[in-house]
């Protein structure tokens, strides 16, 4: 102890150096194993670059490289998808926004069923009585859930922009439109079955889709209006399958009926008879006919003449003669169509 006492300040800095070679060790022993951790993610790196190297296509190497065609290519796709963007334009919500009250959702709820109710009855399409396209529900309704007030607002631009080409077409009359429910919405779950359809939205990496259902009645020249519309719409609105009740066209084959006409030849004259003198019994022109077998309606101008056969009609076929105006080719049906409608949204770019 009196030497602990008299050499305390080298036991004191004989413990710090053991503690910091103590220390050093562990730091040693550390590094060694984070070296060999890393050696063998270097060892797998050089065996999966090869393994690499050896697919078809490879990275290649030299004047090719396959790598930096990916990224140029993935530069274009990425050009592309922007321009896709700018020529499918995205469908306003009604109202637009984020903060949506829920009298200014009725508010707009209500105008756009009447302008949707309007603009039918002007291009002459039948709707049901009173009818509030898939938003019956909500019609009744001053107050709606929290939280979806926004996916009513988006689903009520969609179905104005849909049943806005409807009404372009003039088709004869529209049957319903069916959207998907609002998740969460105990307005929706409580609402009119013929309102929904059971199919719900997905998302993929490009973009959010949205199925419609919609089911009306035309002939197919609106059927082909409805399509180009769907085609000719500056928004993304895909005709993913379309079913009809109907034979699409019936052919009518018009065959004229062609009464026989009858062919009646004109009557055969009887021959001019001449007078002959002859010298038997006194009587003109005897002796000429004792003399050739007696007297005949030919040479004997008293003698009554044979009868001639009446002409008998013969029938002779006759080319029908073609109608005026023009004939129908075809017999047109109504349709009743029904048309499953995809609402694609694109998602913004990534960064």
């Amino acid at each position: 102890m009196d030497w602990i006492k008299r050499n305390l300040l080298f036991v004191i800095g004989a413990v710090v150096a053991l503690v910091l070679m103590g220390l050093a060790g562990w730091y040693s022993f550390s590094g060694w194993q984070n070296s060999s951790e890393q050696t063998i993610k270097l060892t797998e790196g050089y065996a999966e670059l090869k393994r690499l190297k050896g697919q078809n296509p490879s990275p290649g190497e030299g004047k090719i490289n396959n790598i930096e065609n990916a990224k140029v290519q993935q530069k274009e796709a990425q050009a592309f998808l922007n321009k896709l963007g700018t020529r499918l334009q995205s469908i306003p919500a009604l109202p637009e926004g984020t903060n949506i009250a829920s009298k200014d959702y009725k508010a707009v709820l209500q105008d756009t069923i009447s302008d949707l109710q309007r603009d039918a009855t002007n291009n002459s399409v039948i709707l049901p009585p009173r009818y509030n396209f898939s938003f019956e529900k909500q019609a009744g309704l001053v107050k709606f859930a929290e939280g979806t007030l926004q996916p009513l607002a988006i689903q009520l631009g969609e179905v104005k922009a849909i049943c806005e080409v409807l009404n372009e077409a003039k088709i004869n009359s529209l049957e319903g439109i069916r959207r998907e429910r609002v998740p969460g919405s105990p307005d929706d779950l409580a609402g009119t079955p013929t309102d929904y359809i059971d199919l719900a939205s997905t998302t993929n990496e490009l973009a959010i889709i949205t199925p419609y259902e919609v089911t009306f009645r035309c002939f197919t020249p609106e059927l082909a209006g409805v399509l180009a519309g769907f085609a000719r719409s500056p928004h993304a609105l895909l005709v993913k399958a379309i079913n009809s009740e109907v034979s699409l066209t019936s052919i009518m084959v018009d065959t004229p009926v062609v009464a026989p006409i009858y062919y009646t030849p004109p009557p055969v004259a009887a021959p001019a008879f001449r007078p002959r003198m002859g010298e038997d019994s006194g009587r003109p022109g005897g002796a000429f006919a004792s003399r050739y077998g007696g007297a005949s309606a030919y040479n004997n101008p008293y003698a009554r003449p044979a009868p001639v056969p009446a002409p008998v009609a013969q029938p002779v076929a006759a080319s029908p003669g073609a109608k005026s105006g023009l004939q129908p080719f075809l017999k047109e049906k109504q349709l009743r169509v029904t048309m499953l409608i995809h609402v694609v949204k694109l998602l913004p770019p990534q960064k």
